[in-house]
């Protein structure tokens, strides 16, 4: 079965339900094929299902934010920019709201609100959407595209591979495109989880501190050396198989591509009162002891900190919670200043790509033209999304980057 399409997109996520949008709106037949059931899983589950769609910044705050990678988003937030798709959603019935982080979502807080405006907008467009319909190759030949799924074979000049990466692979991001890609003489960039919450051993404090929550903390990955590999600051869940939230999640890139395939040398270390520096810390402890002589050191902490956690650092200190705050020396009062600075657990690894929220590696960036998304490997050809070696932090930084890849690709099959 042959359908004439002037571009056929694979993969109905976020880059590719808007790239459609905009391809069909600009007059091209376009096909959009998704392997679910149901397009945009993952959307649907974004946010804890609340979906964090943008961040309140400027265009250099994204791109900055993506690191020396940012560089390439430049043209696509030129023409989509995250003012563009907070108004691209009110237009559509979705009003928006911005969080104290930052964060922007649907001001229903429902991931179904953005992603009904994303199909009614493609199905308005006259966009063909099918679904359950997963594509098995893709070849070229005499300038077309000849595009086989397990219902029929499609032929068009211009394919959008739009399936995203590994992350959530109960989603359907199970890597497909990658090796479409290298069939197109593309090369892949390693592809490691990120965003994904971290493992600590089975018997150490920080398991024993399941369900905390600490909302202001700095962690740091560090090496057998101390050497930092990677900072953030912000919120930290402690589950029962490790550390998660945004702080940790923002950080555990540097656990899954550091010595990969080799036993794990790393440690975490949380720093329990990041606004004060090392030496602040130690005169605060002071002055606060001398302040409260008569009272029980662990009375003084738990103005600080929560019970559970005030346990743990007096544990890690080797003090006694009953121990009257003149009791407390000079070196123990450093010792326990120290704790609060750097409170370490080893870290043994992350949940890996089932639970990650986005994927780092993919095409490279080098192999892709950032003024239109077409590969330089393969006239034809466009990439969009999470594909691409992109990764950002949590905040909606990667959603802002797969609509505006998404929305330029779609200018431009």
């Amino acid at each position: 079965m042959r359908l004439p399409f002037d571009c056929v997109v694979i993969g109905a996520g976020a880059a590719g339900l808007l790239a459609a949008s905009e391809a069909s709106r600009r007059g091209k037949r376009t096909l959009l094929l998704e392997k679910n059931r149901k397009p945009g899983v993952k959307i649907l589950m974004s946010g804890g299902t609340r979906c964090n769609l943008t961040q309140d910044t400027d265009t250099q705050g994204i791109i900055s934010a993506f690191g020396k990678e940012g560089r390439f988003l430049h043209s696509a937030l030129s023409v989509f920019s995250n003012d563009d798709l907070v108004r691209f959603f009110n237009q559509r019935g979705v009003p928006t709201k911005t969080e104290p982080t930052g964060k922007i979502f649907p001001q229903s807080d429902r991931a179904k609100d953005v992603l009904d405006a994303l199909v009614q907008d493609a199905l308005e467009n006259d966009v063909k959407l099918n679904l359950a319909e997963p594509v098995i190759q893709i070849d070229q030949e005499n300038a077309r595209f000849r595009v086989q799924s397990e219902k029929a074979i499609y032929e068009t000049p211009h394919v959008l591979i739009t399936t995203g990466g590994k992350s959530f692979p109960g989603c359907g991001t199970t890597g497909d495109g990658y090796q479409w890609c290298k069939s197109f003489g593309h090369s892949i960039v390693s592809t490691y989880p990120a965003l994904v919450p971290l493992k600590t051993p089975e018997n150490g404090w920080a398991r024993a501190l399941q369900g905390v929550t600490l909302p202001h903390v700095r962690l740091s990955i560090v090496d057998s050396n101390e050497t930092p590999l990677a900072t953030a600051t912000g919120s930290t869940l402690f589950t029962h198989l490790g550390v998660s939230g945004p702080a940790a999640m923002n950080i555990s890139k540097a656990v899954t591509t550091y010595e990969r395939g080799r036993q794990s040398t790393l440690s975490m270390q949380v720093d329990l009162l990041p606004q004060f520096n090392p030496s602040q810390k130690a005169d605060e402890i002071e002055k606060l002891l001398r302040s409260h002589p008569k009272k029980q050191l662990g009375t003084i902490l738990k103005n600080l900190l929560p019970v559970s956690v005030v346990e743990v650092v007096l544990a890690e200190s080797e003090l006694a919670g009953e121990t009257r705050n003149a009791e407390v020396s000079k070196v123990k009062q450093r010792s326990l200043a120290a704790i609060l600075h750097a409170l370490t657990t080893p870290i043994t690894g992350s949940l890996g790509f089932a639970k990650a929220e986005v994927t780092a590696g993919g095409v490279d960036l080098l192999e892709v033209n950032s003024s239109t998304m077409e590969s330089k490997c393969q006239p034809g050809l466009f990439l969009a999304g999470e594909i691409l070696n992109l990764d950002g932090p949590i905040g909606g930084y990667n959603f802002t980057a797969a609509f505006a890849t998404g929305f330029l690709a779609g200018q431009n099959l």
